[in-house]
């Protein structure tokens, strides 16, 4: 009898360690909305992702600068402001009109000037101009692409947290019923008290797990919620249902996608365009610019008014020391816009092949964790659950089953993740057309 009371009052702590736990878990987080809130309804990945593209602060700034660089090549392509002068020619004295009925040497003068670059210079500024838009413009894509990569690898870790914390309070729950069997398989003499006290551990220590889970998922969702252009306090994220994407690219299409898809691909392209219209710029500035003016005086009474113009031009004397070196810079400019093509080239399709084998490598995962572990698994519980009730296996291998199933449930969803953050990275880099 001693013994028995020993065990109740073990009963009875447990209990409390249980209902502290249970109020643990059932009280909801700051600033999530409860059971019956309505608002936390799933959302999909690709809602997400819209948000994104709509409300990101970085890709506004990306979009804004694409927007001010389309400005640049109207503004290159015309044409130095004129200048519009009037001169007073006085003669014996500083005082004004002095002179202006005893000399014809008097004059108020009335002008204007233009600057011309030389032949070809203006085109030439302008399509430099025009590629540092593209080059803007693919800038404004990467980050499109990159800021939509994050966002769907955050809310597949954040999914994946989700469902582990579904699968724990499932085990919990199933610890519980283990627990009131182990109880049972006591009072009738076919178990060990231990075997209750271990179920009773098992549950409560899963409340750690749990906390661990929540702090993971608070994380998840603040980082989420800034990609978003959201406030920290906003409501909560729920990931809907998310089902491995079926993807399939040889490697023909892999090299294509590579070299045509790529964000990356394009902005080292448009460098290269700019860098050769800044070389031809750079030849061009060898050619002298011009200046052109005409300008009318105006003499005292009884002389002959006087008409000017005149015509010059920027001579580059010291070419040795400017325009040459300037060509020199272009060309090795030139050379590294080449090569740094041909580098993102390759890091393109290297990323491009090894995302491509972890998408394949996690879809044989996926479907072995579905189409056999997990069924394994289940199997294992249910006739460990029955053995035990008859007495044929210990408690410590239906504690094992219970841990087993969860350890591969959660490895199914861990594996559905890592699949679609893989098919993320490779669309980043081709885009959406997958």
């Amino acid at each position: 009898m001693a013994s028995y009371a020993g065990f109740q009052r073990s009963i009875f702590s447990y209990a409390l360690a249980s209902l502290f736990a249970t109020v643990l878990l059932t009280a909801p987080a700051r600033g999530q909305a409860s059971a019956g809130d309505s608002s936390l309804s799933p959302t999909s990945v690709d809602a997400l992702v819209a948000e994104a593209m709509r409300s990101n602060p970085e890709i506004a700034a990306a979009r804004s600068r694409w927007r001010g660089a389309s400005k640049i090549p109207r503004q290159v392509a015309t044409l130095d402001d004129p200048q519009v002068f009037v001169q007073e020619f006085t003669v014996g004295s500083p005082a004004p009109a002095s002179g202006y009925e005893t000399s014809d040497f008097y004059y108020t003068g009335f002008g204007a000037a233009q600057d011309i670059p030389g032949p070809g210079k203006l085109k030439l500024r302008a399509q430099r101009a025009e590629k540092d838009a593209e080059y803007a413009r693919a800038s404004l894509e990467s980050t499109e692409r990159r800021i939509a990569e994050k966002v769907r690898e955050t809310a597949f870790n954040l999914f994946y947290l989700e469902q582990s914390a579904q699968l724990l309070q499932q085990t919990r729950d199933e610890l519980l019923t283990i627990e009131q069997t182990a109880e049972q398989q006591y009072r009738t003499g076919m178990g060990q008290q231990q075997d209750v006290l271990k179920a009773q551990l098992a549950a409560t220590s899963i409340v750690k797990d749990l906390e661990t889970n929540r702090e993971d998922i608070e994380s998840a969702e603040a980082s989420l919620k800034a990609m978003l252009g959201r406030e920290g306090d906003s409501r909560d994220i729920e990931i809907a249902s998310v089902t491995p994407t079926a993807l399939k690219l040889d490697d023909a299409q892999l090299g294509q996608a590579a070299d045509t898809a790529s964000s990356e691909v394009r902005m080292a392209r448009a460098m290269v365009s700019s860098s050769q219209a800044s070389l031809e710029l750079a030849h061009r500035n060898y050619w002298p610019d011009f200046s052109i003016g005409y300008q009318y005086d105006k003499t005292g009474p009884g002389f002959r008014d006087y008409y000017m113009l005149t015509v010059g031009a920027k001579i580059p004397l010291y070419f040795w020391r400017k325009q040459t070196p300037a060509v020199e810079q272009a060309a090795e400019e030139k050379a590294a816009a080449h090569s740094q093509l041909h580098a993102t080239r390759l890091a393109a399709l290297s990323d491009l092949r090894s995302n491509m084998v972890a998408v394949h490598t996690q879809d044989r995962i996926v479907t072995l964790y579905r189409d056999g572990l997990i069924p394994q698994g289940e199997a294992t519980l249910e006739s460990a659950r029955a053995a035990y009730r008859t007495g044929k296996v210990d408690f410590q291998t239906l504690l094992s089953a219970v841990n087993d199933l969860l350890n591969l449930r959660e490895g199914y969803y861990r594996a559905v993740a890592d699949h679609e953050i893989a098919v993320a990275r490779v669309k980043q880099i081709i885009g959406e057309q997958s």
